[in-house]
């Protein structure tokens, strides 16, 4: 690999100040990226619970996991859309009013009184999510370059497994209280939007009247591959909670700490992303479906705890490498005025995926007679995309343009 050191462009000005970008404006974007896994955990472990509150309501079985992942639909839905105003308006403003708005709709399941109504609320949440997250990836993108954008990439995920890790253990633990106690997390966002405001610049944007064209022939592969990745990425997050209740585990508390270990996986391997990189995403996406795959069978066979921990932990680290790679290698082409489209429509591909993972697992359960031949048939597929995207070979994604 040439030396990026020389090739490299500078990294992005404050154009107030004519600071570059450092560690301080990373880790804002950095924590509030992690508010997308908060509405995507939290809630996993007390799935059960809030299924028992309105068991009376029509539908119930079908609107519960919705409550979890009817955000990963808006976002996937908005997305593309948001990263085009991303484009066109920037990115600061948006940023920062998107957190405002995500406090007080994440709070709102506090006290709304039906299920329909909390499924509404949490498309709200959908809205605010898609915007904050199309910022903050496509930020991290405008400020760093080469090798210091793969490891924020990197460190993106690992910040957002870290966290998911105490979201899945205090959800727990917050659920024991009752159901409705882990929606208090939400107003987090609150001194985030304060600390965006203050740290957060907009990068200088070139006047246009139109926005240069995405590199279609480029894109669609990566963002096909992602869609997938999605549906495999939310198996764990979602269907674990059911696993461990089908063995025989009720405690909210002890779902929500194997829970925490499978994302304590996630965050290992992501950390580990900027060594394994060099390989480019031909190597690392397809080890990172192989280990998924494995993991997902590993959980639809086991016996016991032990071995749903062991099947966690291996998702887990297939989890880790699939996100960074996936977009450093969707990303790896776009220019300043195309990256906030492109980052849109990765992440509306993601999400698309993990909203349709566990639609997806519900009608296999129905089809197969039972979750287990559902998560074998999704461990399967996994184990096939893997072949696939070798097979492939997608390009290094790493030459990013300024």
């Amino acid at each position: 690999m040439s030396d990026q050191s020389v090739s490299a462009p500078p990294l992005a000005a404050d154009p107030a100040t004519g600071r570059p970008a450092g560690p301080a404006q990373a880790a804002v974007l950095l924590l509030a990226s992690c508010l997308s896994v908060l509405g995507a955990v939290l809630l996993a472990p007390v799935l059960p619970r809030i299924q028992d509150a309105f068991a009376g309501t029509p539908g119930v079985a079908t609107l519960t996991p919705t409550v979890l992942t009817v955000p990963a639909l808006v976002i996937g839905l908005t997305a593309s859309i948001t990263g085009r105003i991303v484009d066109r308006l920037g990115r600061k403003r948006l940023l920062v009013g998107a957190l405002v708005v995500y406090a007080f709709v994440g709070t709102a399941p506090l006290w709304l009184s039906s299920l329909p109504l909390i499924v509404a609320g949490r498309v709200l949440v959908g809205l605010t999510e898609a915007a904050i997250m199309t910022c903050c990836t496509t930020l991290l993108a405008d400020y760093f370059q080469g090798p210091r954008r793969e490891r924020y990439f990197g460190l993106q995920t690992v910040c957002t497994t870290v966290a998911a890790t105490v979201f899945f253990a205090v959800g727990g633990l917050l659920g024991s209280w009752g159901w409705r106690t882990p929606f208090w997390l939400y107003a987090v966002s609150l001194p985030l939007a304060f600390a965006a405001a203050r740290v957060v610049w907009q990068p200088p944007q070139r006047t246009r009247e139109k926005l240069p064209p995405l590199p279609w022939r480029g894109l669609l592969v990566p963002v096909a591959v992602t869609l997938a990745g999605g549906l495999v990425f939310y198996v764990l997050i979602v269907e674990l909670s059911y696993v461990l209740d089908g063995i025989g585990v009720t405690s909210t508390a002890t779902i929500g700490l194997v829970s925490a270990v499978g994302s304590l996986a996630t965050a290992v391997a992501a950390a580990l992303f900027p060594r394994v990189s060099r390989l480019g995403p031909a190597g690392t996406i397809p080890a990172a479906f192989v280990l998924c795959g494995l993991g997902i069978l590993g959980l639809a066979l086991a016996p016991s705890v032990p071995v749903v921990v062991l099947g966690a932990v291996v998702t887990g680290l297939g989890n880790g490498l699939m996100l960074p790679a996936l977009l450093t290698w969707a990303l790896g082409e776009l220019t300043f005025a195309q990256r906030g489209r492109g980052t849109g429509i990765w992440t509306s591909a993601l999400f698309i995926g993990q909203f349709a993972g566990p639609l997806l697992v519900l009608a296999l359960t129905g089809a197969a007679g039972g979750l287990s031949p559902a998560l074998l048939a999704v461990g399967g597929a996994a184990l096939a995309l893997a072949v696939v995207v070798r097979i492939v070979r997608p390009v290094r994604g790493t030459g990013a343009r300024s």
